[in-house]
């Protein structure tokens, strides 16, 4: 067994401008749970992680990394989920008219870690992205 799937929860705390956007971002749209909060900040439950929306103004600095034909955004952290909630999520966030970096995709066809990806940004910049295997384990596959 891998023991990366059996590691505790991560925590990360990321800026935002606007507190009610990212409650309703993270709360509605994606589903989150949303736990303590302050006036300067808000706890939400990530699939099982725990992520803190801090007020404190814009996102860093947007770099890119070219990754199989995509501008891929850096920083980024996001979920893999598994391939069913993948897709409905995608669907969920297409109705919703979001506007994505990298529309949702298979990167990789054919080669090992092939995988269903998309980007998008929160209403504070910060880049999120949504992947999901066919076989998960793929997800530390090299690359010949």
């Amino acid at each position: 067994m891998n023991t990366c799937m059996t590691l505790p929860p991560f925590h990360l705390a990321f800026p935002v401008h606007d507190l009610e956007a990212a409650r309703a971002f993270y709360g509605d749209l994606l589903g989150c749970t949303e736990g303590r909060s302050a006036e300067d900040w808000i706890d939400f439950d990530f699939h099982g992680h725990q992520i803190v929306a801090h007020r404190s103004g814009e996102a860093g600095d947007r770099v890119a990394t070219p990754v199989d034909g995509h501008d891929v955004p850096v920083p980024h952290f996001g979920l893999v989920l598994d391939m069913q909630a993948w897709k409905a999520l995608a669907q969920k966030l297409e109705a919703a008219g979001t506007d994505f970096v990298i529309e949702p995709t298979v990167r990789f066809k054919g080669k090992p870690g092939e995988q269903a990806t998309m980007f998008l940004r929160d209403p504070s910049g910060n880049a999120l992205e949504f992947k999901a295997f066919a076989d998960m384990g793929q997800l530390f596959a090299k690359q010949a």
